[in-house]
């Protein structure tokens, strides 16, 4: 006997997207090559967006690809925190569990946050890089598993997606540079309206050239028919394949719907509207199979059968049949898990979940949250809290939903999903007023609201306030990124507390108002400080009055170093100790070496900051050592100890990506490429510097990267390039907080540019600008070399007339600020007597014993570069003495210059040497002699190659003096020069000697070489 023809509303056949489909395959094609690949599948609800992920992820499972499939999930209108990652790292651990313990070891507890299977979170401090932290470890665990095979990661459902999901996947597309991995996601197009959070989030990834964007369009009416006859399992009427395109318009699941219900012979009794189309077959179901319908809608994208027992209520073999009614009936499928159920497609899920009446929404979530309360294994641990919460809050029950909003804040927390938590503690806010005294005095710390610890109250016996909940959300949304949240949350605290005489936490709060002004370009947050400083003045030590001396202290470290800093970081040691805040000491112990070493005793303060880098190490303070590995090796840099700074950098740059510090990490990448620089090693401090770029979060550490970029470029002879790095780094240090580490540099570089242009005045005003704004103590390391640029820049133009306005008040203002710097280490010895040497030849009265003594406080520093300069103008000296001797010393030092610009590649200094090796005659490589010179235009008039250089300086207007520096021969052989050329023109005097060089053309205007530049 044959059985009847089974409609099934899934096409078996899969329909169109062929060019899709040969994207995602030349996708895996190039991940599997070693090269990681980013994509985003967009198209409206029904389209087919999850039917194509299906195909595809089917056909990289056949080819040898491991695929991890995660989707958003939601409950309600809440997304869980990660939920897509953890389920598909889930997928990755149970396929391959050695191989993604190996890629974890070691990090074990900071990615146990997305994945709990491998073991405890850490108990370790939060702070703004925490999120980017783990983001960073997330990407590098995903590589390390990719490395050997090709892996292919969905993430379905972008648009129930929560902020903390979206902020990893934006990381992960932005900084996959290595592994045979492909991530797509999935979002529903037509959910994205204009204030829907995933818009930025698109718009930021269609910047990103690694993204391929996927927009799935509905289909032709031709794959509409086609689709038809998959699902009928025959060859459909033309008639009804016009009829069902027509009022599907092409979308696949509208085809599916309307295409069974013609089949099932209910398509007369259709409505016109969407949601009466969705719900016809629900409301053919039984009434019970309507009702475990109408449950599973309002659980949850997936709700687990023993979880939907207890919310049911039904007996067990009475739900079954219900299920079963559902899954036959193709409204609810099985999760992919095996022990729950979701609808088929999430369109009917809403559907249905609209049609609940308010009372019997709030009812469904009672119920859940009651069964949830009394059997808590009834869902996955990880997502107990925040379901628990939700489903509390929106049973519209204050006395229940505030604790266990403030229970999955901590979980957020736990997690570093701080947007979540964010929003979580505003949902407390908001019940806090309707809860029962009695709940609101029953709740207390545990684990939350660091204001309350901070203030030295005992977080277990005091009970929570609003002001607290305050203070957790303001960290909340500072550690999330949502800073503009944060500061209305402080404000609005601040204005609270001026109620109540509670200075302590009233000073917490500008703490944090300080960092949130900083960080949203708002002002330097001193007078925020300040003000928390006044209000701890003369209170016993604590938490709070040690923070705020610890961030006074950092602060006027990086704006006003001075005695002041230093007092200030001393108490903080003194009070962090007697509060036993370990962390906070560590930190002013850091910024105290610092301070220490500006002041002077050098050797105390790198001591103390190397003891608090080994103790931050061995401790696990993982923020505190990746600030010391920062401020050890750029204070060791500030006093010439470059070798060992690169040693600890290099160490620096291991230990800060292990633990996921990213700005730590560029900065340590700037400083190395600082030290780099000094060392002679340009190459790789391009590279460094390119790094912090690259590697930065926030804007500070990526103006050092490029900064150091325009340094390199400006000794590398290139302006334009210089000037483009100039111009970001202005941009990423912004105006809103100058720091003399950034001013003094910034005006270095453009001093630079403008006097290699030939910008006299433009490199003047840089000056200053920059001494005007202070070298303040400490900051002398910047200040030398920005003297140096000026006093070499005036230096060069002393025989320009344009140069000459101004240039007498420029060079007193160089000789004063040069008194006023400090000289506590070899290398800022050596700068000031070259300072002192270019403002001697700025004048005309530099000796060869004024550069020799140069050049001997360079030569036992490792500094090349400046070594080949101050060499360059040695040999100057020495052949304007004239002498065999010291046209012997002067070529093998123009030698040794001429092959450190080589290598460096710093074309500058390189032409400068060369020309006046020419001028000098003299070869600079051993081995070779000097070519024979062409033949010169003036020979036909008898002049001899060196009277045709003095006749060219004779058209340019030269003196005999001038003449005489230019080509190393004393003023006496000029003037015999001079005298023979009269003759042999046949002329009186210079000037008609220059008019014949000019009718005959022998000097075009460009060949007249500008005055050498150092």
């Amino acid at each position: 006997m044959l059985g009847t023809v089974e409609i099934s509303s899934v096409s078996p056949v899969f329909v169109g997207r062929t060019d899709e489909l040969d994207v995602l395959h030349d996708a895996l094609a190039r991940a599997h090559a070693g090269e990681p690949q980013a994509l985003l599948i967009g198209g409206e609800a029904g389209v087919g967006k999850t039917r194509l992920v299906e195909e595809f992820t089917a056909a990289a499972a056949r080819a040898g690809a491991v695929v991890a499939v995660g989707g958003c999930v939601e409950i309600g209108a809440d997304g869980l925190p990660f939920a897509p990652f953890s389920t598909a790292l889930r997928t990755l651990y149970r396929e391959l569990p050695a191989d993604l313990a190996a890629a974890a070891a070691g990090q074990e507890e900071e990615l146990a946050r997305l994945l709990p299977e491998l073991g405890e979170t850490g108990s370790g401090g939060h702070d703004e890089e925490g999120m980017a932290r783990l983001f960073e470890l997330t990407a590098r665990l995903l590589e390390r598993v990719a490395a050997e095979r090709t892996v292919v990661l969905a993430l379905e459902d972008l648009h129930w997606a929560d902020a903390s999901t979206r902020h990893l996947l934006s990381y992960l597309f932005r900084t996959l540079r290595a592994g045979r991995l492909v991530v797509l996601a999935t979002y529903r197009s037509d959910d994205i309206h204009r204030r829907h959070p995933m818009r930025p989030l698109l718009a930021e990834l269609d910047r990103l050239r690694t993204v391929r964007r996927l927009d799935l369009a509905r289909f032709s009416r031709d794959e509409v028919g086609r689709q038809i006859a998959g699902i009928l399992a025959a060859e459909p009427d033309p008639a009804q394949v016009d009829d069902i395109f027509q009022r599907s318009d092409g979308n696949a699941f509208f085809v599916e719907e309307l295409a069974v219900a013609a089949a099932e012979g209910c398509r007369t009794g259709l409505t016109d509207t969407l949601r009466d189309l969705l719900l016809v077959r629900v409301e053919a179901l039984p009434e019970s199979a309507q009702k475990v319908a109408r449950i599973v809608a309002e659980g949850g994208s997936t709700v687990e059968y023993r979880l939907l027992a207890a919310v049911a209520r039904l007996a067990e073999d009475d739900l079954i049949e219900a299920l079963r009614a559902a899954v036959n009936a193709n409204i609810l499928i099985a999760a992919p898990s095996g022990d729950g159920y979701r609808f088929r497609h999430s369109l009917v899920r809403e559907a249905v979940g609209d049609d609940l009446l308010p009372g019997e929404r709030s009812r469904l979530n009672r119920r859940y949250a009651e069964a949830l309360e009394a059997d808590p294994t009834l869902v996955p641990a990880d997502q107990r809290a925040m379901r628990l919460a939700t489903y509390w809050y929106h049973a519209h029950d204050p006395a229940k939903a505030l604790p266990a909003v403030l229970d999955a804040s901590v979980q957020a927390r736990a997690r570093h999903a701080y947007s979540e938590q964010l929003r979580l503690l505003e949902r407390a806010m908001e019940l806090w007023d309707t809860a029962p005294e009695e709940v609101r005095a029953g709740l207390y710390l545990r684990g939350y609201a660091e204001a309350y610890p901070e203030c030295g109250c005992d977080p277990a016996t005091t009970p929570l306030r609003f002001v607290d909940l305050m203070a957790e959300a303001a960290l909340a949304g500072r550690f999330g990124g949502e800073r503009e949240r944060a500061l209305k949350i402080t404000k609005r605290a601040l204005r609270l507390l001026e109620e109540e005489q509670d200075p302590l936490r009233a000073a917490w709060f500008w703490i944090q108002r300080s960092r949130l002004v900083q960080s949203l370009a708002r002002g330097d947050g001193w007078q925020e400080l300040a003000t928390a400083q006044e209000l701890v003045r003369g209170l016993p030590p604590s938490r709070v009055h040690a923070e705020v001396l610890t961030n006074v202290a950092n602060w006027s470290m990086l704006h006003e170093p001075g005695p002041g800093a230093l007092a200030a970081a001393e108490q903080a040691v003194s009070y962090a100790r007697m509060v036993s805040a370990r962390e906070t000491e560590l930190n002013a112990r850091l910024t105290l070496g610092g301070l220490t070493v500006g002041a002077g005793d050098i050797e105390a303060g790198l001591a103390l900051m190397e003891e608090v880098r080994q103790q931050a190490v061995a401790e696990g303070h993982a923020f505190e050592a990746g600030r010391a590995y920062v401020n050890l090796p750029n204070d060791l840099e500030s006093v010439g100890r470059s070798r060992e700074a690169v040693r600890i950098l290099t160490e620096g740059v291991t230990y800060t990506r292990r633990f996921g510090l990213l700005d730590s990490e560029a900065w340590v990448w700037g400083n190395l490429a600082e030290s780099q620089f000094s060392l002679g090693c340009w190459d790789e401090a391009t590279e460094a510097a390119a790094a912090a770029l690259r590697r930065g979060q926030s804007t500070k550490p990526k103006g050092c990267g490029a900064m150091c970029l325009a340094l390199l470029a400006l000794g590398r002879g290139d302006l334009a390039e210089a000037s483009r790095q100039l111009e970001a780094a202005n941009g990423f240090f912004g105006t809103h907080d100058p720091m003399p580490q950034q001013w003094i540099v910034l005006a270095h570089v453009g001093l630079g540019i403008a006097a290699a242009e030939g910008r006299h005045a433009d490199a003047r005003a840089e000056l200053a600008a920059a001494l005007d704004a202070g070298v303040p103590p400490g900051t002398h390391r910047y200040g030398w070399p920005l003297l140096l640029a000026a006093a070499t820049a005036e230096a060069d133009a002393r025989t320009l007339p344009a140069a000459r306005t101004g240039r007498a008040e420029a060079l007193d203002r160089i000789a004063a600020a040069l008194k006023r710097l400090t000289t506590d280490a070899p290398v800022w010895h050596a700068h000031e007597a070259w300072v002192r040497a270019e403002l001697l030849r700025a004048e005309g009265r530099d000796t060869t014993a004024v550069w020799s003594d140069v050049v001997t406080a360079f030569e036992p520093l490792e500094r090349p570069y400046d070594l080949a300069r101050v060499r360059h103008r040695l040999a100057v000296a020495l052949l304007a003495d004239g002498g065999d001797d010291e046209r012997a010393r002067a070529t093998e030092l123009l030698r040794l210059a001429h092959a450190v610009a080589g290598h460096l590649g710093a074309r500058p200094l390189a032409d400068a040497v060369a020309l006046v090796a020419q001028r000098a005659r003299l070869a600079l490589t051993a081995a070779a002699a000097c070519p024979e010179p062409p033949a010169e235009p003036g020979e036909s008039l008898g002049l001899t190659s060196r009277e045709h250089d003095v006749l060219r300086l004779v058209a340019a207007g030269r003196t005999n003096r001038q003449i005489a520096e230019e080509l190393f021969i004393s003023p006496k052989t000029a003037s015999v020069h001079v005298s023979n050329i009269l003759a042999k023109l046949g002329v009186a005097g210079r000037g008609e000697a220059a008019a014949v060089a000019h009718r005959l053309g022998l000097f075009p205007a460009e060949s007249l070489p500008a005055r050498v530049t150092g």
